[in-house]
């Protein structure tokens, strides 16, 4: 077999100088504590080997009380990975230093994330659009977002480049779009050019870090002569993913592992050429373990050993080890080191009927699982990797309900007096007065939800265990309510869900506790029933008019003086303003007329026509519509004088005035 080893595997210049950094100060000896915000590289290998030598993984919430313990404490270096941090991150740290003499930082940030942090801090503005393709919740993404100013928008796939995207750029000046540094250069040519199509001013810049772009372009080459592949490097790492997924766009048999001990030899049984490409954030000392793995198990020495070996007898309720080979919407197809073939069918990997087999597993991707049933005749082995899981796992809940620890859950099916959550591949029966619904109600509502809950009884010999989602929602929702009552002050703004409707008012959570906005409160202007002004669902925004801990009552305020009617009005109209109003009421001394809603004025008998009428009803009905002109208004008093009769006649000035100059435009 030839082996070949891309040269540009392993650490990247970034990552080299951010390992070496710390690894020299290690060497020292000196009495230091050592922080890393965030994983310093996404291999888990390396990790381990740092926290062995008293290196902590912090996070940003740490490191204020990291900062002060170093006053009294030992000197502290805290180390910004290779990634960056948003630009208040920066800040913040900076701050600390001047505040804490004993604390240190060190900048480890990649110089072609620098860049684009520059560019970004030069190009944006609240008027622009920055379009990032990369992956949401990164770290490096999340830095570049952190330096960035106005609106942006993170992709990952270039079919999302289309006119919704550009909907957000309504409005905005420029159009700025980048990269991170690790993403395919493949995707990110195409991103280009659908951006392109879409918006011909916008800016693109290419970010894409050289090094990653010429590995992946190695890798995509080794690949095509290859007749296997091996990828190395953290499942958590962004390029690392990226070489992956290029290696096996050109060559079928490609895995990904993140150290040698995850090595199958024998996928590569009779390969002529295996090429091995590394991540950026993979030491070579893993390298050159996969490398003599390779070499001392494939050898003509221990081939047909090798081969004997992997052919084993297979056993009905052995568990083995298995290698995806095919994923298909109904199936797994694994390789079980056996003279079959292995399938496990897709209700023997996961409860969820809705879940796709194609979105949880790639080829590659190793686990154990459970021979149901073996047929030589067929050559088949029927698996079950839930089997395992639920074996596996099934400690957890015991021990969770002896500590009462709270779990994560997804309902499957609702059933005869519950419904079932898989939790850590384990089916938990929630009786139906636990799940915190209203008795009776369709309990097929949470069929796919995630959710909170206790195990709160357990059958060893059956292996059935029951669980709670209620305990957990009033444990949070008395936090909830708390936290409201320690907090509360007149004056104070909520934004509130209207939970129901009284004739006398609305009652509005605010957080796990309701608070009353009576009628008076939600208008200005009399209303006979809360439905009038908020329906049960809305979010509104109230305020604390008064409250009573002891009795656990608040009252609440909705309506502003923004809100007020007449407010409005005056802001909007003045005296001699002409404006359409509606006839709603006709009383003996005039009519009253609808200028907005909430704000009503008098026409009087006498500013009805330009002549003398009887009585309102002569020239008017309820529902007219008619122009009028204001003639007074008292704030005071809020009231609106209107008059049709100033109108007409400021009509018959204007066409006297015309007629007058008529006979002089003629004689010119």
């Amino acid at each position: 077999m030839e082996l070949t080893v891309l040269e540009s595997s392993g650490f990247c210049p970034g990552v080299m100088r951010a390992t070496r950094e710390i690894e020299r100060l290690l060497d020292k000896g000196e009495d230091v504590r050592i922080c890393v915000l965030g994983e310093l590289i996404h291999n888990p290998t390396y990790m381990e080997m740092l926290e062995g030598r008293g290196v902590e993984t912090v996070e940003s919430g740490d490191v204020g009380d990291i900062a002060e313990e170093s006053d009294n404490g030992r000197r502290t270096v805290l180390f910004i990975r290779a990634h960056g941090v948003s630009e208040a991150t920066e800040s913040y740290l900076a701050r600390l230093c001047s505040e804490h003499p004993r604390f240190e930082v060190k900048d480890m940030t990649c110089t072609f994330v620098r860049r684009i942090h520059d560019i970004v801090v030069k190009n944006t503005s609240d008027s622009s659009l920055l379009m990032l393709f990369g992956t949401k919740g990164h770290p490096e993404v999340e830095g570049i977002r952190g330096h960035a100013k106005g609106e942006v928008t993170v992709f990952s796939d270039p079919d999302a480049v289309d006119e919704r995207i550009f909907a957000l750029a309504e409005g905005k000046k420029r159009i700025i779009a980048l990269s991170q540094t690790t993403q395919s250069t493949v995707l990110w040519k195409k991103s280009q050019k659908k951006i392109k199509n879409l918006c011909t001013n916008a800016e693109i810049f290419d970010t894409i870090c050289n090094i990653t772009e010429k590995r992946q372009a190695d890798t995509a080459a080794l690949a095509r002569r290859s007749d296997g592949m091996i990828i190395i490097g953290g499942k958590t790492s962004s390029n690392s993913k990226k070489l992956y997924e290029t290696a096996r766009e050109n060559c079928e048999n490609t895995v990904w592992i993140e150290t040698a001990d995850q090595l199958q030899p024998r996928l590569f049984i009779g390969a002529e050429r295996v090429g091995i490409a590394a991540g950026a954030s993979t030491p070579g000392v893993i390298i050159e373990e996969v490398v003599n793995k390779m070499t001392n198990e494939i050898s003509t020495e221990n081939f047909e050993e090798l081969l004997e070996g992997s052919l084993k007898t297979l056993n009905t309720g052995d568990v083995v080890p298995c290698i995806v080979t095919s994923v298909t919407a109904g199936e797994l197809g694994v390789d079980i080191g056996a003279k079959v073939t292995g399938v496990i069918p897709k209700d023997q990997v996961t409860d969820d009927p809705a879940a796709k087999l194609e979105d949880l597993y790639k080829v590659g991707d190793t686990f154990e699982a459970f021979v149901i049933k073996v047929s030589d005749i067929e050559g088949m082995a029927t698996l079950s990797k839930k089997r395992v899981d639920s074996m596996k796992n099934w400690g957890t809940l015991v021990a969770a309900k002896d500590s009462g620890e709270i779990l994560e859950g997804k309902i499957t099916e609702a059933v005869r007096g519950g419904v079932i959550a898989i939790v850590n591949g384990n089916r938990v029966f929630i009786p139906g007065r636990h799940t915190g619904l209203p008795k009776d109600a369709d309990l097929t509502a949470l069929v796919g939800k995630v959710e909170k809950m206790r195990i709160i009884d357990i059958n060893a010999t059956r292996r059935h265990a029951y669980g709670s989602i209620r305990s957990v929602a009033d444990e949070e929702k008395k936090a909830r309510e708390a936290e409201v009552w320690a907090n509360i002050e007149e004056g104070k703004h909520y934004v509130g869900r209207v939970k129901s409707l009284t004739g006398f008012g609305a009652f509005v959570d605010i957080g796990g506790v309701d608070g009353m906005v009576h009628n008076t409160e939600l208008s200005w202007k009399r209303i006979k029933h809360p439905s009038e002004v908020v329906n049960v669902g809305d979010e509104i925004e109230v305020f604390v008019k008064a409250f009573d801990v002891e009795k656990h009552r608040i009252s609440l305020g909705y309506k502003t003086p923004e809100m007020n009617s007449w407010f409005v009005f005056a802001a909007q109209h003045q005296v001699g303003d002409v404006i359409p109003v509606k006839i709603v009421s006709l009383m003996p001394f005039g009519a009253f007329a609808e200028i907005i809603d909430g704000v009503d004025g008098l026409i009087h008998i006498s500013q009805i026509a330009d002549h003398k009428i009887e009585k309102p009803e002569d020239e008017l009905k309820i529902g007219d519509v008619v122009n009028v002109k204001i003639t007074a208004i008292d704030d005071e008093k809020q009231k609106v004088s209107l008059s049709i009769r100033a109108l007409l006649r400021d009509l018959k000035e204007t066409a006297e005035e015309a007629a007058e100059e008529a006979p002089a435009a003629d004689e010119e």
